[in-house]
This record gives structure tokens, C-alpha cells and sequence, in this order.
């Protein structure tokens, strides 16, 4: 009790300290420019419970619940590790060009005066804020490659590991002061290699250690509520008009573009997935649209801020071609079970935005960007090619080392009888839709309705 009573008074004076940065002068603050990145934090945030229902309306029936709830879930983690410890390592004091230090833990010294570094019209506060909805939100997105089998338990050691071990590594190689692929001139306007290339590479890696689902490939698995997938798609598009107008940092001419490029390349997107879609299939499915759209979000993020609205139609339309293909032809060929396509829209669609950045990026645009190879300068990507190939084998390698930890730890895939049953039951007790006839559970083959009636009347509740 002592050494609680000691720490807590410690934790106080440490963290007076900082009282200066409070309380210093703000003159310089921008009240539109605040008022703008409060509302886009907010836009992001919106769009985690949107991806929780868009992944959730993609998933069987039986395993609803524990599919929103490992995006929800991170809302809460994300937060509290953030202020812990994760801006520090993200965006604090450079420490060999590769981290962080923890000097800004706890926010320490994160108070109301602009960092000139970062932001220089805004509170500090502010910054460290909007960026928090980026570092939740992408480990949320690794649950759709995952979906169905992983145990909460190990989900929730995996996001925690995953976001301090590779989420704030990467987010300082690419954005904090000095952090190496800034230093080497990549560009990534609002994270296609630290969002979307970490999610969806580590995806791909996670579904390939835990295995395919129960059943996959043999039983039929289709999305149980389409309706809410579309829904949530057209909130992850709205909501990503915080996510990437908002990278501007200021209600500016550059935030303007950000946000037409935004809606122009998921529009082009959703063409070239449905027309290819329907080139392979005969016919245009209301997924594939929606699926298009996320692709084509995607691929303009980390150019969203550097290219012209015309450049973001070909991006957009490239993108839903090849994250099509990704899911209806690579994914089948290769064999791994990404459940909701976390790596056909995620991985692909972010390394083709981040390669598009070097072949389409104009300082016309941003100044303080680049031009890339259609604007006289082929050096801008092989700069992107590095960071992509970065992203990757970082991503990948340490992904695998944090999955086999934590296996040791605890089990990391759902047993055959959880999986039959449903994660909603096995592993929160609970049922999305307790009114609906048992008989309706009865939606695959084998005995699962059974297992799941035996449950629900008490009979083997695990």
C-alpha cells in the first residue's frame, strides 16, 4: 500500500513538471485550424464501430458480437496505451532514428502550446489526439483476416504487443522528427504504409499461423447481413474524410484537395472492382462495390495530400482492379483463409497507394512533398519501394514473433468445439440475436445447429 501511495505522489510530481508546457503561451494557436482536427479526430474515431460493423455484417451469424467487439475493444486499449506509453514512442524524442523515447510518457510535457515539429497552429494535445484514432484503428483492421477463430484472450495480448512492438515503431520511422524513411524523403500523406500495409500484411501473417477456418472451402460461409456491411461502408467512407483531409493539420487549400482525391478514388474504385468483378463472375455484387470502395480509400491515403483529383481516378480504378483480383484470384490460389480480405483490400490496396505516391505525387500539389515519376522524378520511387519493402518485412517478421509468443502464453486459436458454436457464445456468453428460432442457427452443415441449441438451453455451456 506504501508503494502505491509513493508511486501515485511520484506519478503527480513527475508529471507537474510539465506544468510550464501547460500553461505556455498559445498565442499562436489557430482556432479554425483546432476546431477543424477536433472534428476530424472524431471523423476517425466514427470509423472504428463503423469498420466493427462492416466486418460484423460480413461474418456468420454466430460470431457477430465477437467480431464488433475486437474492434471495440481496442477503442479502450488503444487509449490508455497511447497516453502510456505509445505517442512517446511514436512521435517523442528520436532515439536512433528507429523509436521514441518515453520523455513524452503519460503526456508528459504533451500539453495545450503547438509542437512546431508536428503542428504549429495547434495544441500539442490536439495533435497526439488525432493521431490516437489512427493507432486504434489499425489494429482493428488486422480482426478481419483473423475473424472467426482467434480467442479473445490472445487477441487481446496480440493488439496490445502488436501496437507497442510494430504500430509505434513504424508510425515514428515514417512520421516522427528524424525517424529513418523520413529522413529518406518517403511520403505517406495519412498512412498507407502505417496503417494500411501493417494491418494488412500482419493480417495475412496472422491468418497464416492460425490456419483456415473450420470448414473452409467445404462449407458454405456467406455474410450474414449484407445490408449492414453496405451501411458501414458508406460511415468508413465519411469517416475517412476526417482520416485523410484531416493529415493536413489545418483547415487549408491542402485539406481540400485531400478530401476531393478522397471521394474521387473511392468512386473510381468501386467501378473497377465491380467491372471486373463482373468480367470474371457475370455478375456485379453489392460486396464487391462496397469492397471497392474500401480499396479505393485505401490506395489514395497515403497520396491523398500530393496528388492531383485526375491522378486519383487512376489510382482509384488500379486499385479496385488489383484488390479484386487479390480476393477472387490470389486468395484462392494461395490458399490462405483472410476472412473478411484485411489483406486483399489492406495490404494490396495500401502498397498500390504507396508505389502510386512515387509515380503520381507533384509538388504543384504540396510543396513540401515530391515529384514523382511522371513529374520528372523516378528517384521518388525507388524511395517509396523502400519503404514499402520496409513495411513489409518488418511487419511480417516481428507479427510472427509476437504470434508465437503469445501462443505461449495462452492458446491462440478457438478449439473446434468454440468455433462450431460461435465466438459470440464460447467466448462472451452471449447472443446477437436471442429471439431468432434455434433452427435458424442451423445455417451450415455438420452439427453446429445442434451444438449451438445445446447451449443456448444450458446443457454444455462452456
Amino acid at each position: 500500500m506504501r508503494f502505491f501511495v509513493a508511486a501515485v505522489l511520484w506519478w503527480v510530481w513527475w508529471s507537474s513538471l510539465s506544468g510550464t508546457a501547460w500553461a505556455a503561451e498559445t498565442q499562436n494557436i489557430n482556432t479554425g485550424d483546432t476546431a477543424f482536427l477536433l472534428v476530424a479526430s472524431a471523423l476517425v474515431m466514427l470509423m472504428t464501430p463503423g469498420l466493427a460493423l462492416f466486418y460484423g455484417g460480413m461474418v456468420r451469424r454466430k460470431n457477430v458480437l465477437n467480431t464488433i467487439m475486437q474492434s471495440f475493444i481496442v477503442m479502450a486499449l488503444i487509449s490508455v496505451q497511447w497516453i502510456l506509453i505509445g505517442y512517446s514512442l511514436a512521435f517523442g524524442p528520436d532515439v536512433g532514428n528507429i523509436i521514441g523515447n518515453l520523455s513524452w510518457a503519460g503526456f508528459h510535457q504533451v500539453g495545450l502550446a503547438p509542437n512546431p515539429d508536428y503542428a504549429p497552429s495547434i495544441p500539442h494535445q490536439v495533435f497526439a489526439a488525432f493521431q490516437l484514432m489512427f493507432a486504434i484503428i489499425t489494429p482493428a483492421l488486422i480482426s478481419g483476416a483473423i475473424a472467426e477463430r482467434m480467442r479473445f484472450p490472445a487477441y487481446l495480448l496480440f493488439v496490445l504487443l502488436w501496437a507497442t512492438f510494430v504500430y509505434d515503431p513504424l508510425a515514428h520511422w515514417v512520421w516522427g522528427v528524424n525517424g529513418w524513411l523520413r529522413n529518406l524523403g518517403a511520403l505517406d500523406f495519412a498512412g498507407g504504409t502505417v496503417v494500411h500495409i501493417s494491418a494488412g500484411v500482419a493480417g495475412l501473417v496472422a491468418a497464416l499461423v492460425l490456419g483456415q477456418r473450420k470448414g473452409y472451402g467445404k462449407l458454405p460461409m456467406p455474410p450474414h447481413n449484407l445490408p449492414m456491411t453496405v451501411m458501414e461502408t458508406a460511415l468508413l467512407w465519411f469517416g475517412w474524410f476526417g482520416f485523410n483531409a484531416g493529415s493536413a493539420l489545418a483547415a487549408s487549400e491542402l485539406a481540400s484537395n485531400a478530401f476531393i482525391t478522397t471521394n474521387t478514388a473511392a468512386g473510381a474504385a468501386v467501378l473497377g472492382w465491380m467491372f471486373t468483378e463482373w468480367i470474371l463472375h457475370g455478375k456485379p455484387t453489392v460486396l464487391g462495390a462496397a469492397s471497392g470502395a474500401i480499396a479505393g480509400l485505401v490506395a489514395i491515403t497515403p497520396a491523398a495530400g500530393y496528388v492531383t483529383p485526375l491522378s486519383s481516378i487512376i489510382i482509384g480504378v488500379i486499385a479496385g482492379i488489383l484488390c479484386c483480383l487479390a480476393v477472387s484470384v490470389l486468395k484462392k490460389r494461395m490458399g490462405y483463409d483472410d476472412a473478411l480480405d484485411a489483406f486483399g483490400c489492406h495490404g494490396i490496396g495500401g502498397t498500390w497507394g504507396s508505389l502510386a505516391t512515387g509515380l503520381f505525387a507533384s509538388q504543384a500539389v504540396n510543396p513540401a512533398g515530391n515529384n514523382g515519376l511522371f513529374y520528372g522524378n523516378p528517384s521518388l520511387l525507388m524511395t517509396q519501394f523502400i519503404a514499402v519493402l520496409a513495411a513489409w518485412s518488418f511487419v511480417a517478421a516481428v507479427t510472427f514473433v509476437i504470434l508465437k509468443v503469445v501462443g505461449l502464453l495462452t492458446p491462440l486459436r478457438a478449439s473446434a468445439e468454440e468455433e462450431e458454436v460461435g465466438l459470440d457464445l464460447s467466448q462472451h456468453g452471449e447472443d446477437a440475436y436471442p429471439d431468432m428460432p434455434v433452427a435458424a442457427l442451423q445455417v451450415d452443415n455438420g452439427n453446429e445447429g445442434q451444438v449451438a441449441a445445446e447451449i443456448l438451453v444450458g446443457k454444455s455451456m462452456p
